[in-house]
């Protein structure tokens, strides 16, 4: 079994590599992957840079050169929900493109059913027993994500709010799992929280980043210890 963990930038993955062992360095179409093991589990990670085309290019590598059977996404997001505080964390459940046309996804490729993108189930319930082993002070829920790359003004949060009733909102969620669908690969994103619509803006995001990506590395990590107790899970 081989699992990516795949970050959207450099502070997001900084956490997981000191904890990598027998950590080796490949690079590929500008982009480094470090590939060792994680709690006793075989892993291949990075920062794939932001933005939907860069985290998609990253899974498509992820998949086909390293041969990954599920990818991990982790990192921060901001909230939409208005009950999140900074530093909870969101667990993906689905992901949704909040700024493209869902006629795109349902009747052109990849013909989907709907315009999300569900997460594993079984990563799901694996998540939800590795937090309750970690006994984290701030609050962890599941629900769905959305993905866009136009900053989402106080006019334009109710729209997403109503359409999608999302929990965060990041720039890479939901590329990621349309790659990971059209390979049949299972996906799970772990997002923790650093700005929120009370405190938003680059200053909060910069403020907590860091700390959001250490909760975040946290869950992936205790979610690991639980795929490794279940070496044999069938996807």
């Amino acid at each position: 079994m081989k699992i990516g963990i795949l970050c959207a930038g450099d502070d997001e993955l900084a956490p997981f590599l000191p904890e990598i062992e027998g950590c080796t360095i490949q690079e590929k179409a500008m982009l480094k992957f470090y590939e060792g093991k994680l709690a006793g589990v075989q892993i291949v990670a990075l920062y794939s840079g932001v933005c939907k085309v860069n985290a998609a290019i990253a899974a498509q590598i992820l998949i086909e050169t390293f041969h990954v059977d599920a990818v991990i996404n982790s990192g921060t997001a901001g909230a939409i929900s208005p009950e999140l505080d900074i530093l909870d964390t969101v667990i993906s459940t689905k992901a949704a493109y909040h700024d493209v046309e869902p006629t795109i996804l349902t009747e052109f490729h990849p013909w989907m059913d709907s315009e999300f993108f569900h997460a594993d189930e079984k990563l799901i319930e694996l998540s939800k027993a590795a937090v309750r082993r970690l006994g984290l002070p701030h609050r962890v829920v599941w629900g769905t994500m959305v993905t866009g790359e136009a900053f989402i003004e106080d006019s334009g949060r109710q729209a997403i709010r109503d359409r999608y009733a999302p929990l965060s909102v990041d720039m890479e969620t939901a590329a990621i799992a349309h790659v990971c669908f059209a390979y049949s690969i299972p996906f799970l994103a772990i997002r923790s929280i650093t700005d929120t619509a009370a405190h938003s803006g680059q200053e909060n995001f910069e403020k907590n980043c860091l700390n959001a990506s250490k909760i975040a590395k946290d869950i992936s990590v205790a979610l690991l210890g639980e795929l490794r107790k279940t070496a044999d899970i069938d996807f």
